[in-house]
């Protein structure tokens, strides 16, 4: 007899050869989390530590295949969305995960790899329209938010985060999970909103150096959380412990920027008298 122990989590995003971003840190997330990881890759990227230098938009057609196949065959307890690749990958998948509507959807769509600008306000609009009204949980730093908002309003000065992230709540996303919320050199601030506006904001000691997938820990272990069972403030809360732990614990695996280490804790248990450069 097999019994299923482990909740399974489905994941679009760019395959990245580093495992720094992406399905590959997405998977090591979800397994880190005794989750399972289900993967469509949308994209393929090519690059290092240091840089991404090309990418290769999956077609739509492989996209929607590839998930098609897999739920027809098991039960998701997740979606996550991350890189989508192209417009065309947009629609299909938002017309996918729309015939599973009781299954939590997470939305991490931005990136700073190789962004073709020429398509870039179209995209944005797309994300908007189709796959921001069936998201539970939308990640986004302060400075992506306003890039959307740009969509729908003109470029304002002063402070419109309140308004920019209100206005996405009404397009029908349960919550709102902003990063970098301030520009404090010391300290990272993160604010969680919902239909009632602000529900919680937190704030942790910024870590010297710069990372390779932190944003994508982060989200990935928010749909983590939520597939085991924990409702999204206290999943935020606890993504967030993960995600810090994981960059405490960086590798510098080439020449260029640190990467998460997602299995922290497996080398936690280690005698302290073997202690090396993985403790």
């Amino acid at each position: 007899m097999q019994n299923q122990t482990s909740p399974l989590i489905l994941t679009f995003g760019a395959a990245d050869p580093v495992g720094a971003t992406g399905i590959q840190a997405d998977l090591a997330t979800f397994a880190a989390m005794g989750c399972h990881g289900l993967s469509v890759v949308t994209s393929l990227l090519i690059g290092d530590t240091a840089r991404v230098e090309d990418s290769q938009v999956i077609d739509v057609d492989w996209v929607a295949d590839q998930a098609r196949v897999i739920l027809e065959d098991m039960a998701v307890s997740a979606f996550k969305v991350g890189a989508v690749g192209s417009i065309e990958n947009i629609s299909a998948i938002a017309e996918i995960v729309s015939d599973y509507p009781d299954v939590p959807l997470i939305l991490d769509p931005f990136t700073t790899a190789l962004s073709n600008q020429e398509e870039e306000e179209d995209r944005l609009i797309a994300i908007r329209e189709l796959l921001v009204p069936q998201t539970t949980l939308m990640v986004v730093s302060a400075v992506e938010l306003a890039r959307l908002a740009e969509t729908w309003r003109e470029p304002v000065p002063g402070e419109a985060l309140m308004l920019d992230a209100m206005r996405i709540i009404e397009m029908g996303c349960e919550y709102l999970f902003v990063t970098n919320t301030q520009t404090d050199l010391q300290e990272v601030s993160n604010s969680l909103f919902d239909e009632s506006g602000l529900v919680r904001q937190d704030a942790w000691q910024r870590l010297p150096g710069s990372f390779s997938g932190a944003g994508t820990t982060l989200s990935a272990a928010i749909a983590a959380m939520l597939a085991n069972g924990l409702e999204i403030p206290e999943a935020v809360s606890e993504a967030q412990e993960f995600t810090l732990a994981s960059l405490a614990n960086a590798q510098r695996l080439g020449m260029g920027k640190l990467v998460p280490d997602r299995y922290f804790w497996a080398r936690e248990s280690e005698d302290p008298a073997n202690s090396g450069p993985l403790n």
